[in-house]
C-alpha cells in the first residue's frame, strides 16, 4: 500500500537511498505526486514546469493515458517473457520500427533496460566483434572529456568525468579521453573559427588512435550533442571527419543517443541531424518517454555478420532487457510521435526556444547559451569578458546552496550542474511551445539575477 502523501517524505528520508543525492539531517527530498502535460505537482499541491523532462526522458509529456493503457493491455496478455532465445510480438515489432527509423543498415536491435546498460553492451560487442574478425587486440575506447556515458563499471570507464570515477577505481581498463566540442572554451587559436575548431577536435581523435595504436582501439563513443558541461553541439564537418578517421583505422563509431534520440534534437535519431551514419547507436530514455524502463543498442549489418553463423552468440543480456510491457509502451509512445508530428514540432520551434533563452545573455552571470533542438545549457560565469568561472566554494554556495532551490521554488524543475563548468540545463517535453519558453525564461531570469547578487 502506498503511504499517504504527508508521510512520503518521512518514509523516504528514513529508507530511500537517492541516486546522485546528498543525505543528511536537514535534507528532505521534494515529493512529486502527479504530472500532466509539461507540468508536475508536489504533495503540497504546488505545480512546476518540468524543464528537464524528468531526466531528459518525458518527450510526449506527462499523463498520457494511452501509454498506461498500452502497458495494461500487454500485461493482461503476457506480462513477461525473456528474449533469451525467444521473442514476443511487441519486441519484434519495436525492433522492426527502430530499424526503420535508423539511418543506413543499422538493422539489428539488442534491447536493454537502461542507457548505461546499452553503452555497456556496445563496448562488450565491439570487443567481441574484433575478436571474431581476427583483430583480438582491438579493445580500447575513446570518449570525450567531461562526457557522461553511464554508471556501470564499463560505461563509467568510458565516462569522462574524473570526479564520478575516483570512488570506484580501479575501473575497466582501456578508456581514453579526447577533447570535447565546447566552442565557448576553445583553444585560443580556434576561438573565432567554429568549423576549424571542430576539425581540430576531430583530428585529436586520430591523434589518440595513432598514439594508442590503431590495432588496439575498438571504438569511439560520442554523443551527437554532449550533455555534461552544458550541451555542446558538433561544429560543421566534425562528424564527417570523425567518420573518415574511424573508417581509416577500422574503429567503430558509436553514437550515444541515450539523451539525443527520439526528438530531443529533432529527428528520431540525432545522427541524422548532423549527417553521419554510425556503426552502433545506443538509446533509452525517450523511447518510452520514461513511462517504462527500456534501452536499446542498434548495430549495423557489418557488426552483426560474425554472429549470424548459427553457432556464435553474444553472451550478454539481462532478465528484463526486451521486456514485452516496456516494448508495448514504446510502440504506443512512437505512435504519439507520428500522430502528433513531434519531430517536426521540435524542428519548427527549436529556433524560438534558443531565441527565448538567448535573451538571458543580457545578465552578467550568463556567459553562453548553447545546444540544439529542445536541449540547452546556460553556462554561468563570474566575468563575461574573461569567461572566469566560479571557485569551488562559490559553485557550492551559489549553485547548490541557492540556485537549484530558487529555480524550483520559482516554479521550474531543471538542473543546475557543476560537474564541469557551472551550467543550468533545460530539456523540456517536446510538446512545449512559446508560452512555456517564456515562462522558463522569466523564472530563470529572476533566479539568475538574484544568484549574481550572492557572488
Amino acid at each position: 500500500m502506498t503511504a499517504p502523501a504527508s508521510n512520503t517524505a518521512a518514509a523516504a528520508k528514513k529508507h530511500v537511498w537517492g541516486h546522485f543525492a546528498r543525505h543528511g539531517a536537514d535534507i528532505v527530498p521534494p515529493v512529486i505526486v502527479r504530472g500532466e502535460g509539461v507540468r508536475i505537482w508536489d504533495d503540497a499541491g504546488r505545480s512546476y514546469i518540468d524543464g528537464l523532462s524528468g531526466l531528459f526522458a518525458v518527450q510526449v509529456g506527462h499523463g498520457r493515458a494511452e501509454l498506461a493503457e498500452a502497458a495494461a493491455k500487454q500485461t493482461r496478455e503476457l506480462a513477461y517473457f525473456p528474449v533469451w532465445g525467444y521473442v514476443t510480438p511487441p519486441v519484434a515489432e519495436l525492433a522492426e520500427r527502430l530499424a526503420g527509423y535508423a539511418p543506413g543498415d543499422l538493422n539489428r536491435v539488442f534491447f536493454t533496460v537502461s542507457g548505461s546498460e546499452a553503452v555497456e553492451s556496445a563496448w562488450k560487442l565491439a570487443k567481441q566483434y574484433f575478436k571474431l574478425v581476427g583483430k583480438p587486440t582491438k579493445h580500447k575506447v575513446l570518449s570525450r572529456s567531461l562526457a557522461y556515458h553511464g554508471t556501470s563499471q564499463g560505461a563509467l570507464s568510458i565516462t569522462g568525468l574524473p570526479g564520478l570515477k575516483v570512488p570506484f577505481e580501479p575501473l575497466v581498463p582501456g578508456g581514453f579521453r579526447i577533447p570535447n566540442t565546447n566552442f565557448y572554451r576553445a583553444p585560443e587559436a580556434y576561438a573565432t573559427d567554429y568549423e576549424a575548431f571542430g576539425l581540430w577536435a576531430a583530428d585529436r581523435i586520430e591523434e589518440a588512435i595513432l598514439f594508442e595504436g590503431a590495432d588496439s582501439v575498438a571504438a569511439v563513443f560520442l554523443e551527437p550533442v554532449q550533455n555534461t558541461g552544458g550541451c555542446f553541439p558538433p561544429p560543421p564537418g566534425y562528424f564527417q571527419r570523425v567518420r573518415e578517421i574511424c573508417d581509416r583505422h577500422d574503429v567503430l563509431l558509436v553514437s550515444d543517443e541515450v539523451i539525443c534520440a527520439f526528438g530531443r534534437i529533432g529527428p528520431m535519431f540525432a545522427c541524422e541531424q548532423y549527417g553521419y551514419i554510425p556503426d552502433i547507436i545506443t538509446c533509452a530514455k525517450g523511447l518510452t518517454s520514461g513511462y517504462a524502463p527500456i534501452g536499446a543498442m542498434l548495430a549495423n549489418e557489418k557488426v552483426f555478420e560474425p554472429f549470424s553463423d548459427s553457432s556464435t552468440m553474444f553472451p550478454h543480456g539481462s532478465t528484463y532487457g526486451g521486456h514485452p510491457v516496456a516494448a508495448a509502451v514504446a510502440l504506443a509512445n512512437l505512435d504519439i510521435f507520428e500522430r502528433e508530428g513531434l519531430n517536426a514540432h521540435v524542428a519548427a520551434n527549436a529556433s524560438a526556444f534558443k531565441a527565448t533563452l538567448d535573451r538571458l545573455l543580457d545578465l552578467p552571470i550568463v556567459g553562453d547559451v548553447r545546444g540544439a533542438g529542445f536541449f540547452y545549457g546556460i553556462e554561468l560565469v563570474k566575468d563575461k569578458t574573461t569567461k572566469e568561472t566560479f571557485l569551488a566554494e562559490e559553485s557550492e554556495r551559489v549553485l547548490r546552496g541557492f540556485l537549484s532551490t530558487a529555480l524550483f521554488e520559482g516554479g521550474l524543475y531543471c538542473r543546475a550542474d557543476d560537474r564541469a563548468e557551472p551550467v543550468v540545463q533545460l530539456a523540456p517535453p517536446l510538446v512545449c511551445g512559446q508560452s512555456e519558453f517564456d515562462q522558463m525564461e522569466s523564472i530563470l531570469r529572476s533566479a539568475l539575477a538574484e544568484a549574481w547578487s550572492k557572488l
